[in-house]
């Protein structure tokens, strides 16, 4: 966003610096000539950076927040340009959170000016020996300081201040002397856009990793088994049975053997 801003400010040096002083008689009509002349002194530049914070855009509407933590609403022209991430975007491209950095570079150039004016005046006050206020030819009136020892032609004779009377005409040049300060402002705006916002996290926290491709199975599945496994697919051909009456037996043989252990004991 640049912009150029120049402001003549008028400074006078001291007091009126307006000299009166006598010409030669002339029959020409009543006149009033002027020619001015500029002399530039040395300019002065200041330089001031501020930083700033987009919080709103709507329109051209900008508000903006500052480095001391108070908001500023500006109203800024279609015709103004920012500078964002080295892209020359207008006001309604910007976005909420972009950082701005305005650069204001100040030139104040001093300009003495120099105005002489030819007139053919009317006294209408005199304040003897240093003040007289004069009708002009434009018909307004005018206060002038006089130098000292300044001599007035009035009629072909010269005339001092305290002569001069109400009414009378003479020829004079005006003299004027005053300094204007000439303010340049050229400002630039710079800025960066936000970062991408970062998804809020809700709920379990999940990682996805990255997936694994599964090879199709052998449609012809093996028929063959490790020997560890071999158990596993045995068929069960025994039966319990037998070995159930072997111990039957076995139980009826010591009852048996028992009960005649007993009966010789009681003979």
């Amino acid at each position: 966003m640049k912009a150029l801003n120049v402001i003549a400010q008028s400074f006078m040096v001291g007091a009126v610096a307006a000299l009166i002083f006598a010409m030669a008689p002339t029959k020409a009509s009543a006149q009033d000539k002027s020619t001015t002349t500029f002399r530039h002194g040395t300019p002065t530049v200041e330089t001031a950076v501020r930083n700033a914070q987009v919080v709103y855009v709507e329109g051209n509407d900008l508000v903006l927040k500052l480095e001391n933590g108070k908001l500023e609403h500006l109203i800024v022209p279609d015709s103004d340009r920012f500078t964002i991430d080295g892209k020359d975007v207008s006001v309604q491209e910007l976005k909420p959170g972009t950082t701005l950095t305005q650069t204001i570079v100040t030139t104040t150039t001093p300009r003495y000016v120099n105005t002489v004016r030819t007139i053919e005046g009317k006294v209408w006050h005199v304040s003897a020996p240093s003040r007289v206020i004069v009708s002009l030819p434009d018909g307004t009136n005018q206060y002038f300081n006089v130098p000292k020892d300044a001599k007035f032609v009035v009629n072909g004779k010269e005339k001092s201040v305290f002569d001069l009377r109400k009414g009378m005409k003479f020829n004079a040049t005006i003299v004027t002397d005053k300094t204007e300060t000439i303010v340049a402002n050229n400002k630039s705006v710079v800025g960066e856009a936000p970062a991408p916002a970062t998804p809020r996290l809700l709920g379990v926290l999940l990682f996805q990793r990255p997936t694994t491709v599964a090879l199709a199975p052998d449609p012809t599945p093996t028929a063959s088994v490790t020997a560890e496994h071999a158990w596993f697919r045995l068929p069960q051909t025994a039966s319990p049975l037998p070995l159930i009456g072997l111990l039957g037996l076995l139980a009826l043989a010591i009852s048996m053997g028992l009960k005649t252990a007993r009966s010789k004991e009681t003979l």
